[in-house]
């Protein structure tokens, strides 16, 4: 059993025209497809006066899942709503709370794709945490992101046959996480915008990342070890 899926991270607001149509492309191609945040143009404070047009042309290429990057987090919810208005695909993230604990998003989902029942985790690098005196400028909290991951980790584990783990939090955080959670398979990474022309592996756990501003695409193929690459923009 297999699954073939595309990876994305970093867009910065560069999905339109014949990056869209590009995609398309290679999403035909694949059962799945993840981005890793900041698809948004707007930056981390700013709060967009109309919806962020990447949401509809990520519905378009039918985005299984993604998780938060910087760009699509606010100190105050109804900026971040701003932001997230018009998504329509599982967003989650497993590190970000409300102040009196709720979840803001989903922190883990669950799917079957081939007969391989499939298990994603998601966390982002902390914008405001709990030791900062900014936080009490903020409605959100966000947690350190390795121990988050590694309790979803260790919770999700035992009931998938594959743990992804989508990540904004730069390939030196994902190494670290590699190594604290060999219980992952694969992490699908952002935020420091690390060219991965191959995915890399440390220990068991292979990362992907492919650079900034849809300048590549990950094209992957899991069989319960990983293969695949970076595809540049442009290519067919």
């Amino acid at each position: 059993m297999s699954f073939t899926f595309l990876h994305t991270n970093d867009m910065h607001g560069t999905l339109q025209g014949d990056k869209v149509d590009w995609l398309r492309n290679f999403r035909s191609q694949t059962d799945l497809y993840f981005d890793t945040g900041d698809a948004i143009k707007t930056g981390n404070l700013g709060i967009p006066i109309k919806p962020e047009p990447v949401w509809p042309q990520l519905a378009s290429l039918e985005c299984t899942a993604s998780v938060t990057g910087n760009r699509e987090s606010h100190v105050l919810e109804s900026a971040l709503r701003a932001k997230m208005a018009g998504a329509t695909h599982p967003i989650l993230c497993g590190n970000l709370h409300r102040k009196n604990g709720s979840e803001v998003f989903p922190a883990s989902v669950t799917l079957s794709v081939n007969g391989i029942k499939l298990g994603i985790i998601a966390v982002m690098v902390p914008m405001v945490t709990d030791r900062m005196k900014t936080k009490a400028l903020s409605e959100f909290l966000w947690e350190p992101p390795i121990p988050t991951a590694l309790h979803l980790a260790e919770e999700l584990r035992p009931n998938v046959d594959c743990l992804i783990a989508l990540t904004h939090i730069g390939f030196k955080q994902d190494q670290e996480l590699a190594k604290a959670a060999p219980m992952l398979d694969i992490i699908l990474g952002g935020h420091s915008h690390t060219v991965l022309e191959e995915p890399e592996k440390v220990g068991t756990v292979f990362i992907c990342q492919g650079g900034s501003h849809n300048r590549f695409a990950g094209l992957y193929k899991w069989d319960g070890q990983l293969s695949g690459k970076l595809i540049a923009a442009g290519s067919v």
